[in-house]
Order: C-alpha cells, then structure tokens, then sequence
C-alpha cells in the first residue's frame, strides 16, 4: 500500500502525516508512508487542496486534517 501525504509542509499537514503513521500502526499495515511537499509534485497528482491524503493513488482526504480514527475507517475500506 503506498499512502501519500500531500502538502507544502504547514501544521494542518504535518499533523495529518502523524494521523497517518498512527492509524497505520494501530491497524498494523504494511504500507509506505510519504509527505509530498513539491509544489511541482502535488500539482501533478492533480491534487488543488492541502493538505490531502492519497491512497495507491486515489485521494481520500482532500483539504482537511483526518483524525486518526477517520482514517483507519477509510483505510480498512480500501484493504
């Protein structure tokens, strides 16, 4: 599983990046965790809001910080 953070580096994203390493752990997944914070980068993903969370390239998360329980409700969809 590859899980993207998207977002030029705030707090907002920063704290969804740790929301994420959180649920992925309770939930004991194997799956790459990375912060995308290019400008360049975030616009190719096509992504307009920050900060967003992509999931094996799909956005589940656009333009707000998830909790953590969000998120492993939106993770065990997707496993």
């Amino acid at each position: 599983m590859n899980i993207k953070v998207i977002g030029e580096g705030c707090d907002r994203c920063d704290t969804l990046f740790d929301n994420t390493i959180e649920a992925v752990a309770q939930l004991g997944l194997d799956a790459e965790i990375e912060k995308v914070t290019s400008l360049i980068e975030i616009v190719k993903l096509g992504v307009m809001t920050a900060p967003s969370l992509m999931v094996d390239g799909k956005l589940i998360v656009s333009g707000q910080v998830a909790s953590v329980d969000k998120i492993i409700k939106l993770l065990k969809k997707i496993k």
